[in-house]
């Protein structure tokens, strides 16, 4: 199923440690449709200690969802690589494919991932097919993200949930504003009005992944900041020109058949 190799430049550039993350996936006993870095190397702000997410989508033979037992739809492991933590979580295709039509933002952002580690024919149609299934309701997505975030900043006054925080409603304002999901939070403060102290905060969490946001900006500004973003995601959503509800819903099964139906004929 799998016949791209992954682009050691562009891992690289992102601050993947120097590892074959293609054989870390070559243990996986279906087929891999796809599977991509995921976390904060994708959204980048990694930590010199940053895990490696792995995020994908696997095939089950079309055995396993026609017998008596319930199929192994997501799998996930843990694994050290040379001192480097790796996971992989992958769905099945069909439940990913679900997944997309759930104003899922994670699984799109894991999808449209640059950071692609295993590729197929399959990947790029999913790939092309993820347009029709955004709506304005991702934004409860990224909105109930950011409020889990920052409670948790505000129990532990780290930048990870910080960052996560604000790049999840950029995020959200962008794709409401654009129709495009882009995860990255460098590029989404050249093309989205973020708070000038972002660019400090993602630097200073290259040195430690669970370090504290300290003396580098109050608290009360924190809060006024925020505050501000999910009223310009509630304002974004609402003039959004995304539709209601997902499209894609027929290309997306026809692809899950085709794909299992392909796979049981090799």
């Amino acid at each position: 199923m799998c016949d791209g190799a992954p682009d050691g430049a562009v891992l690289r550039a992102a601050g993947l440690p120097d590892l074959d993350l293609g054989a870390v996936t070559d243990g996986e006993g279906d087929p891999l449709v796809f599977a991509t870095v995921s976390g904060a190397h994708l959204y980048g702000f990694p930590s010199r200690d940053s895990d490696v997410d792995l995020r994908g989508t696997h095939l089950l033979p079309t055995a396993a969802l026609v017998g008596l037992r319930a199929p192994d739809e997501t799998r996930s492991w843990t694994a050290d690589r040379d001192g480097v933590e790796v996971d992989l979580v992958t769905h099945d295709l069909r439940k990913f494919a679900r997944l997309m039509l759930r104003r899922n933002g994670y699984v799109l952002e894991q999808l449209l991932s640059p950071l692609v580690v295993r590729t197929s024919a399959v990947h790029e149609e999913l790939v092309a097919l993820a347009p029709a299934v955004l709506t304005r309701h991702h934004a409860h997505h990224y909105r109930g993200f950011a409020t889990t975030q920052w409670r948790l900043f505000e129990k532990t006054g780290e930048l990870k949930p910080l960052l996560y925080t604000l790049r999840v409603l950029l995020t959200g304002i962008h794709l409401m504003d654009g129709g495009e999901v882009q995860a990255h939070l460098p590029t989404l403060l050249g093309r989205v009005a973020a708070p000038s102290y972002v660019p400090e905060l993602i630097e200073a969490k290259a040195e430690a992944e669970h370090g504290p946001v300290a003396e580098l900006v109050d608290v009360a500004r924190l809060r006024e900041d925020v505050a501000a973003l999910h009223a310009r995601l509630d304002a974004a959503q609402a003039a959004s020109a995304l539709p209601d509800a997902p499209g894609g819903h027929d290309a997306l099964h026809d692809l899950v058949v085709r794909a299992r139906l392909g796979a049981a004929q090799r």
